[in-house]
């Protein structure tokens, strides 16, 4: 499972023209759902993307996590982040989980979050055709990867 998170200022998702989701500063993280991912690297990322200090401290260095610092997180779905990009000019997405698998475990890994938290993430629709919107604080990007059991 992986995660593409990113420090914001600000960051939305629209839906049909409807925004569905916003928050202030924080975490706007895309996520891909590769196969062979289950609900253990759901937990586990979850858990890293809560946990991964990427704020400044006092002393301006980057030492506390999203909930340390009180950002707020919004959790948008990108199955091409599982695209084979090795050879060629066109992706493949091969390895990206089933549609279905892939809706469960991010709807997961949604719930895992919202506990961590303590509130709600906010959060893009699977299989939808969004807009994202954000200010890159920073900027700050980080790529985590849970690679699934059957890699390890």
């Amino acid at each position: 499972m992986i995660g593409l998170l990113q420090r914001v200022r600000e960051a939305s998702v629209e839906v049909g023209g409807e925004r569905i989701a916003a928050i202030g500063a924080g975490l706007l993280v895309l996520v891909g759902v590769e196969r062979g991912d289950g609900e253990a690297e759901a937990k586990r990322l979850a858990q890293r993307l809560v946990q991964y200090r990427v704020f400044p401290d006092a002393a301006g260095r980057m030492n506390l996590s999203v909930v340390e610092a009180g950002g707020g997180m919004l959790l948008v779905p990108q199955f091409t982040l599982a695209a084979d990009t090795d050879k060629g000019t066109r992706p493949g997405f091969s390895r990206a989980a089933d549609p279905g698998i892939g809706a469960a475990l991010f709807d997961r890994l949604c719930g895992e979050v919202d506990l961590a938290l303590g509130v709600p993430a906010g959060r893009g629709r699977f299989g939808a055709s969004m807009l994202v919107a954000l200010v890159n604080d920073g900027p700050v990007t980080f790529w985590l990867r849970v690679r699934p059991a059957a890699e390890h």
